[in-house]
């Protein structure tokens, strides 16, 4: 004990002396690890990640501290954003199967631990393996079992013919705009700055050789708004809207998906102008790194190449596209062109959860409503959840209707009563988001979740 304590006064001092060596921190705070001083750790690391926010030793150090709290979410949040990292070291992977292994997630696991004994067979971990019932020869493959899946980990074609039906898309053209559309002041500042104004003024934008379309990425908790917000933008530029599911893409047979995509890129192009809309784009576009079937990643370079108009021009066509968890994104989506333009939606605030609150209400029977008291009431409440209050309070009202016979007006009592019963939904979506926030915010594309949190 007395010769740990030595070293690690060594390394404080050593530390002192040259705060940037983000080497000796790791050490230092690996010792700290080993000695069960784990928030100490954990404070050291982020002092440093502070000064060099892509460091992989500290961050690679910092998930493992967090393996140790039993924090494996963050942890994994970490090391996910390591594995992706053009010529990854291999003992990441070995750390990203181990938290798969806690996560309960044991083919990616399996796979995640392979890449790394192939990589370095120094690697090799019996335990772990023998944790991931593999086989020690290594004979054994996890596809093996998978008779849709051969011996190079393709999917296989299926037997018979491949149906060639092209896909119907349904066209809607929305009857609603901007001020159906609660509170979202800056949103609607920055669609109307990027989107409706070249689309209004085409002739403008052409001259300086500026497309007419484009597309944006919306992101933030779900519930807040995406998907009406897209609609409503629509209706601002009264263009058809086509809102695309995963349903509207997917196929069982290969090469089925990337046609369907196809497909409705055209229709859209012979539609123009109009909106074409991707609700949880990242189930489509997910990163092509976590990917072991190949007609996944056939579906992202198809994707790419729509946005691209590589064979076709999209002007006119506006993109817009909603997710939850813009990290799982595959990160050529993001490139200038593509999804460059990101939007954070985040929970309403006061003020628009008051708006919103006026816009659920019109034409309810009601006294007068103080809705400031509500929204004052209702912080970090999504959108959903205000409707949810809303709702409550209307069946409270109906039952009490149908006992006297008569319509009952709903009341402000009766809106805040039904808190005690709704509460807000956003909170875990933020647990999430803040660990990728500050350990995985390269290029600062989540500053906008930092500064709703006031991290920064």
């Amino acid at each position: 004990m007395f010769e740990q304590d030595e070293t690690l006064n060594a390394l404080r001092e050593a530390l002192e002396l040259t705060p940037e060596n983000s080497v000796l921190r790791s050490q230092l705070a690996k010792l700290l690890m080993s000695r069960g001083q784990l928030e100490e750790a954990e404070k050291l690391l982020r002092q440093g990640l502070e000064r060099q926010s892509t460091s992989e030793v500290l961050q690679a150090t910092l998930a493992e501290c967090y393996r140790k709290l039993g924090n494996v979410s963050a942890a994994l949040v970490i090391v996910e954003e390591l594995v992706k990292r053009p010529n990854c070291k291999p003992q990441y992977f070995i750390q990203h199967a181990r938290l798969l292994l806690l996560k309960g997630q044991l083919a990616q696991a399996v796979q995640a631990y392979r890449r790394a004994i192939a990589d370095n067979p120094e690697l090799a971990d019996p335990d772990l393996a023998a944790a991931l019932d593999i086989q020690p020869s290594g004979d054994a493959e996890p596809w093996r079992e998978d008779p849709d899946v051969d011996e190079e980990g393709r999917i296989r074609m299926p037997a018979g013919e491949i149906p060639q039906e092209s896909p119907s898309f349904e066209m809607e053209k929305p009857d609603m705009g901007f001020d159906d559309v609660g509170g979202m002041d800056d949103l609607k500042k920055q669609i109307r700055l990027k989107i409706i104004e070249p689309m209004k003024h085409p002739e403008l934008y052409r001259a300086y050789g500026k497309k007419v379309g484009g597309s944006l990425l919306m992101y933030g908790p779900p519930g807040c708004g995406k998907t009406y917000l897209a609609r409503a933008t629509a209706g601002e530029i009264d263009a058809a809207f086509y809102s695309v599911g995963l349903h509207d893409v997917l196929d069982m047979y290969i090469g089925n998906s990337e046609q369907h995509l196809h497909a409705l890129f055209e229709n859209a192009r012979e539609h123009a102008p109009c909106v074409l809309f991707f609700d949880e784009v990242d189930a489509l576009g997910a990163s092509r790194a976590d990917m072991r079937a190949s007609s996944g990643r056939h579906l992202i370079n198809q994707f790419l190449s729509e946005l691209d108009g590589v064979d076709s021009v999209n002007d006119g066509v506006l993109i817009l596209a909603a997710t939850n968890a813009p990290w799982h994104l595959d990160p050529a989506f993001r490139r200038p062109g593509r999804f460059d333009r990101l939007l954070f939606v985040p929970p309403p605030d006061r003020q628009a959860r008051a708006a919103i609150l006026r816009i659920l209400l019109r034409g309810k029977p009601q006294t007068e409503i103080d809705y400031d008291a509500i929204a004052k009431k209702t912080e970090k409440f999504s959108g959903a959840d205000l409707k949810a209050v809303v709702d409550q309070a209307v069946e409270g009202k109906l039952e009490e209707a149908l006992t006297r016979g008569t319509p009952q007006p709903l009341e402000t009592r009766d809106l805040l009563g039904t808190l005690k019963q709704v509460k807000p939904s956003t909170a875990p979506w933020f647990a999430s988001a803040r660990n990728y926030a500050m350990y995985a915010n390269e290029g600062g594309i989540y500053d906008d979740i930092l500064d709703y949190l006031k991290m920064r």
